[in-house]
């Protein structure tokens, strides 16, 4: 699960780790709203060092770090390569800066946030809502096994990615892509029926 932004919890003692969720999230949403609007380089430079500062408060571990960040690193790479062959260098670095932010930022908030926590502060924030017949069970509940299934989709993904290379087929889509679905669709059955057995089959 560290493999992804969400679930990237690290447990510590740090002034974001004893911070209310509430807090956090909005500051993420402000960081993010202010990248997205302002558009300048120093101005992106200085919202990475904010990302640097949270990430060096928490103390994440360089292994997480990379491990939650090289994928949004890939993305930032070939966007700001497009950015440069149609706005310019400073554009292009502008890009690279704004995502490795918002990538840095967000795994501040995944780390020193438990994945219970944040479900928990989506009920309370959901709760409001239950009089126009919302069940806010019903909603955290989904978010869970949403987030618990990313990791076994990238697995999932992976295995039958190495096993077409490995049978000379990895330049041909359809080799991989057709087993993945399957066993997704077969996963998400065998979810669903586990959930119906326990008594929670209309939970979802």
């Amino acid at each position: 699960m560290s493999q992804v932004l969400v679930g990237a919890h690290q447990p510590g003692d740090s002034v974001l780790h004893r911070m209310p969720v509430g807090p956090k999230v909005l500051g993420l949403m402000a960081l993010s709203v202010s990248v997205v609007v302002v558009r300048d380089v120093v101005a992106a430079f200085a919202f990475l060092g904010v990302a640097m500062l949270l990430v060096a408060v928490a103390r994440i571990r360089l292994a997480t770090l990379a491990r939650a960040t090289r994928g949004v690193l890939l993305v930032a790479l070939v966007a700001s390569a497009l950015q440069w062959w149609w706005y310019g260098p400073a554009k292009a670095i502008e890009t690279t800066v704004d995502l490795v932010t918002l990538a840095l930022a967000a795994v501040a908030l995944t780390a020193t946030t438990p994945v219970n926590a944040m479900l928990d502060a989506v009920v309370r924030w959901l709760h409001p809502f239950g009089r126009f017949g919302i069940d806010t069970e019903r909603v955290a509940l989904a978010l869970a096994l949403a987030i618990g299934a990313l990791p076994g989709t990238l697995a999932i993904a992976r295995e039958t990615r190495d096993a077409a290379v490995a049978r000379g087929l990895g330049r041909q889509p359809r080799a991989y892509l057709t087993p993945f679905v399957i066993r997704v669709v077969a996963r998400s059955i065998e979810t669903g029926d586990a959930l119906h057995a326990r008594g929670l089959g209309d939970a979802v």
